[in-house]
């Protein structure tokens, strides 16, 4: 069996230039006014270059912002559910004229990470897009407090990619593109591929839901995001060490591959789901495990909201469909992992297992039992808190 199509059903569109065009427009882009763009908006910007959010070519028009926010579909109709935008100051966009072009730098150094040709300027709603794709117009959710402190108009057009960000340089082969993972489950002989999201180490129920997936697929692609988290959280090298010391240890040879991809979190529960399993697709995944309050924050989503979602998609939206797995936990009475769809105790014989709690222990150098966690993850984790203390 052949790997999902790409969304929008053709080939994967990369916009990262190579060769010869991309050392003219290194230079040509040097001779452009840059804009320097958020942390978010480079990381979509890479996952524009390595065709992460094929079918589109570069940020969206005001036309796509509004039918994405209210549709969760393009202006053309072709399914997309959280707007790719980018943002400027008034007084940036004031200096920029409807069909000229500009730099696009890096948020931190200055970078020229790409070329753009804006073909319009825009103002939104900000409290709209907040209310449809969060859910909420709470400052409090780290989404909402993003989009209303961009810029105050937004720029469209093409773009033209020039760097990776130096994600490669930072994270070695866990960077990897749609091409590569694509590739890569062609030699394997995979075809039924299940991504699974996390931001954080995978602890026993992480490891359980892999495994479920493992039953019906060919493998599971872990899939670790590597853009900005929250004050916290563990960060992406010392997720990946643990993570694949987890994999050396307790999974079979050749049913994981380890990966990371370029964006930071919205935290949009349930809308980041779907946009999750849309860049899965462009990777070659054909399932997407959804647990419990995938993508979420706080309380502001239900605990299977990003499951309820899928089933309001018109057919043919997405070809990734969703893995659906019931909250996992330890059971005492079971004697192992389980599930609410397998285990029929009482909240008294269960272990909850979540990631904040694990973090919350360990930084606190408290206990973990080993119900919660592999001695070998701990041990990963526990040198990273320690090195915190480390004057």
């Amino acid at each position: 069996m052949a790997l999902v199509d790409p969304h929008g059903g053709g080939s994967l569109l990369p916009l990262l230039l190579e060769g010869d065009a991309l050392d003219h427009e290194i230079k040509r882009a040097a001779t452009l006014p840059a804009l320097r763009v958020s942390s978010r908006e480079k990381g979509d910007l890479i996952m524009l270059g390595i065709g992460g959010f094929t079918p589109l070519q570069g940020f969206m028009s005001h036309a796509d912002w509004n039918s994405v926010c209210d549709s969760m579909t393009l202006a053309n109709g072709l399914f997309w559910p959280i707007p790719i935008t980018l943002s400027a100051t008034s007084g940036e966009a004031e200096s920029i004229a409807v069909g000229n072009e500009i730099a696009l730098a890096d948020p931190d150094d200055g970078t020229l990470l790409a070329t753009m040709r804006v073909t319009e300027k825009y103002v939104i709603d900000k409290l709209h897009e907040c209310s449809k794709v969060f859910r909420t117009t709470d400052w409090e959710h780290p989404g909402v407090r993003l989009v209303m402190r961009q810029g105050e108009v937004n720029l469209a057009g093409p773009v033209k990619v020039l760097s990776t960000g130096g994600f490669p340089e930072k994270y070695g082969e866990l960077f990897k593109t749609p091409k590569q993972t694509r590739a890569l489950f062609t030699q394997l002989g995979w075809s039924r591929i299940a991504a699974f999201q996390t931001r954080n180490p995978m602890h026993r129920s992480h490891e359980y839901l892999a495994k479920v997936a493992i039953e019906t697929c060919d493998g599971v692609l872990i899939h670790s995001l590597l853009g900005n988290l929250k004050p916290g959280d563990i960060p992406a090298e010392v997720r990946a060490h643990a993570i694949g010391t987890l994999v050396d240890k307790y999974f079979v040879k050749n049913t994981i591959v380890q990966a990371g991809y370029p964006l930071d979190m919205r935290y949009a529960g349930p809308r980041e789901a779907l946009l999750h399993a849309l860049f899965r697709q462009n990777y070659g995944c054909s399932h997407q495990i959804v647990g419990r309050d995938h993508a979420g924050v706080g309380s502001y989503y239900g605990p299977f909201d990003a499951h309820h979602i899928f089933d309001k998609l018109p057919p043919g939206a997405l070809q990734t469909q969703p893995l659906k797995i019931d909250v996992a936990f330890w059971c005492y009475q079971c004697g192992g992992m389980a599930s609410g769809r397998t285990c029929p105790h009482t909240d008294a014989d269960r272990l909850q297992v979540s990631g904040t709690q694990l973090r919350k222990s360990l930084s606190e150098g408290s206990d973990v039992p080993p119900e919660f966690s592999r001695p070998e993850v701990l041990a990963v984790l526990r040198k990273y808190y320690a090195s915190l203390d480390t004057p």
